[in-house]
């Protein structure tokens, strides 16, 4: 079976208008004003051509939290892929800004941040390094999980190295 293309995910939260406020400030996603459902919020990402890319649906403040990994199975998390290092370090600012922003790690080809939204549902937001700038000590380094020094990344590969050429997106 060939691997299918990742369309959009939809998240039962609490209230659909304050989750989608958060996604629009820290990830720049903007609503459809198209789709309107009571209840439900469909928001699309900067730069998309998808019909939606994250549909959020309210279930009431009596909501209990996530117990996904804790006490119950579900999804762990929701990533994104940002295209430069300047777009992860503004991604930081704005999580961090929000209160948001759980933890940074290097997975060796991969950078990380970590973040939750108003329901405490976990993201990642990922920059990959390009196939061709993948050394055998990044390889060697997904077997662990070290500490994201970002700006040593960005000295490393300069801010505007697009993400994952070779690797999510063809060279």
């Amino acid at each position: 079976m060939r691997h299918p293309r990742r369309n959009h995910a939809v998240l039962y939260v609490r209230d659909a208008d304050r989750t989608a406020t958060f996604y629009e400030e820290v990830f720049g996603f903007r609503r459809d004003p198209l789709m309107v459902i009571p209840g439900a919020v469909f928001m699309t990402a900067p730069d998309s051509t998808n019909d939606h890319d994250l549909g959020l649906f309210s279930v009431g403040d009596k909501a209990l939290p996530p117990q996904a990994g804790r006490s119950s199975v579900g999804l762990y998390h929701l990533a994104w892929e940002v295209d430069t290092l300047t777009d992860l370090q503004a991604v930081a600012e704005r999580l961090q800004e929000a209160g948001a922003l759980k933890g940074a790690s290097d997975h060796g080809t991969t950078k990380s941040l970590y973040g939750v939204d108003p329901d405490g549902i976990e993201f990642e937001v990922v920059w990959l390094i390009p196939a061709d700038q993948i050394t055998p000590a990044d390889r060697e380094a997904r077997t662990r999980i070290g500490r994201l020094d970002l700006a040593g990344e960005v000295a490393r590969f300069g801010p505007d190295l697009p993400s994952g050429v070779g690797i999510s997106r063809p060279a």
